[in-house]
């Protein structure tokens, strides 16, 4: 044990005080590892050949060079071709293949390795690196960037040892946490912290959930493994909140339970079946309970259904959906990671507070459909003014096909709205539908400042369509 001057600090005394002092320090800084500590070195010890180092390579393509995009050090009328720009048709040289390095651990003594989607996404070539330094070719089996989880399989000449998966439902915030893996590609780093928060939504997707810890995840430390104190497998690291690129002391993984399933259904086909509702969902606020009537924020509230859906004639826009699957939802991202792990096909049990009564419903679990569009929130220009700070105009099929809103969905575009009006601080923007107001429907503006005059509860409950999306919110009309 080594002992930093800059750590201890001795009294400036003389016979056997300053002696008795001394040999105080001394002891002090002479102390036996204790069990804690051998205890962490040993799952160190036992965990640490299961992880495993993932080289990535791309190939580069030779690409157009214009103007000051491309760095021109080396070539002999690089300085002519910043100032200018490169000739047209010019190619830039190319350099090799990329290279990116990242982490991973073995699953399966017959080969699987589990690492992230973004680790190995577009490679041409992946080599795991085992902890005795022997490498080989991998396949990729399949990947999820939705949950940013890949398979890979090699061919080792033997057995490989394994890690086990824990429950990451049952770590609680505060214990102790182990990372290994690669950072900055130094091969088997260990660092070890707690964990500082669970069920992290880092906006990564619907379908993941992160575990936070402040053991150092940095660079390198991608798709590699977090332990708890039983040298399971608790979580995937995954992401990393930095200003600068290194560890702040915010990392987080995806948790281990999602990665069984998905790597389950990886194996099995190497694509990734997720249950679907069918609906479209928000978290309940306070102010939209106040307006629906009810006490509790909490559940996912059902904004839209669609047409063809598992949830189509059984659940009922407004809903809020408590439980599924005797689950309890507490908010809107609680909702798609229970269905989304859920089999295709199950008979699924949901309880929905419906009209301010509980009931419960049954459906089954369809396959989800991935799918993304991009909206354009410009309109016609129309002018109406309204008691909610707005400028609405009708849709129109010109309106409506840029903004993405289907031959289904009536209402009035929002234009314009003030700055500090009930509108605004509810959230609406410009380009969104105004479909209802309470109960009433707002095909026209003249229905909507109908709806407005006649409105009896406040805050109001407005149902608006942005971008094909149905969600409510809660408008003070007062």
């Amino acid at each position: 044990m080594s002992i930093r001057k800059s750590s201890l600090l001795l009294p400036r005394a003389t016979g056997l005080v300053g002696a008795s002092a001394l040999s105080a320090a001394l002891l002090a800084t002479t102390a036996l590892p204790s069990m804690a500590d051998e205890a962490l070195a040993d799952l160190v010890e036992s965990v640490s050949p299961s992880v495993v180092t993932i080289i990535a390579e791309q190939d580069v393509v030779p690409t157009q060079a214009q103007g000051q995009n491309f760095d021109f050090e080396d070539h002999p009328f690089g300085e002519f071709f910043k100032r200018f720009g490169a000739p047209e048709g010019f190619q830039a040289p190319q350099r090799g293949p990329a290279q990116g390095l990242g982490s991973g651990f073995v699953l399966d003594e017959a080969g699987y390795i589990i690492t992230n989607h973004h680790v190995v996404d577009n490679a041409t070539t992946v080599t795991v690196r085992l902890s005795d330094d022997r490498s080989y070719e991998a396949e990729i089996v399949g990947t999820d960037p939705l949950t940013d989880i890949a398979v890979l399989k090699i061919e080792a000449d033997e057995a490989l040892q394994a890690v086990e998966l824990g429950d990451s439902d049952v770590i609680r915030v505060g214990e102790d946490v182990v990372a290994i893996g690669n950072p900055f590609g130094l091969h088997s780093t260990v660092t070890t912290g707690i964990v500082s928060a669970k069920g992290r939504n880092i906006s990564a997707g619907p379908y993941a959930e992160f575990i936070q810890t402040d053991a150092a995840i940095n660079k390198g430390n991608s798709g590699g493994p977090l332990f708890n104190m039983e040298g399971e497998v608790i979580g995937v690291n995954s992401a990393i909140y930095s200003p600068t690129g290194g560890s702040v002391g915010l990392g987080f993984a995806v948790t281990s339970n999602i990665v069984e399933h998905i790597a389950a259904d990886l194996r099995d086909d190497g694509q990734v079946s997720r249950g679907w509702l069918g609906v479209s969902i928000q978290n309940v606020s306070p102010e939209i309970a106040a307006a629906m009537g009810i006490d509790a924020s909490t559940g996912a509230l059902v904004s839209d259904i669609v047409a063809g859906s598992p949830a189509e004639g059984v659940l009922e826009q407004g809903d809020v959906i408590l439980t599924f699957n005797d689950e309890a939802v507490d908010s809107s991202s609680d909702l798609p990671i229970l269905v989304g792990t859920t089999k295709v096909g199950t008979d699924s049990t949901l309880t929905v507070l419906r009209n301010g009564k509980e009931e419960t419903v049954e459906l089954t679990i369809g396959q989800h459909q991935s799918a993304s569009a991009e909206i354009d929130k410009s309109v016609d220009e129309g002018i109406s003014g309204t008691t909610l700070g707005v400028t609405v105009a009708p849709l129109t099929d010109s309106n409506r096909a840029q903004m993405g809103v289907g031959e289904n969905v009536d209402g009035v575009v929002v234009t314009d709205l003030q700055p500090d009006s009930p509108a605004a601080k509810a959230g609406l923007q410009r380009g969104d539908v105004i479909v209802k107001l309470g109960s009433q429907e707002t095909v026209t503006p003249d229905a909507l400042k109908a709806a407005l005059d006649s409105e009896k509860t406040d805050p109001a409950l407005v149902l608006i369509n942005r971008g094909g999306n149905q969600i409510f919110v809660a408008v003070e009309i007062a």
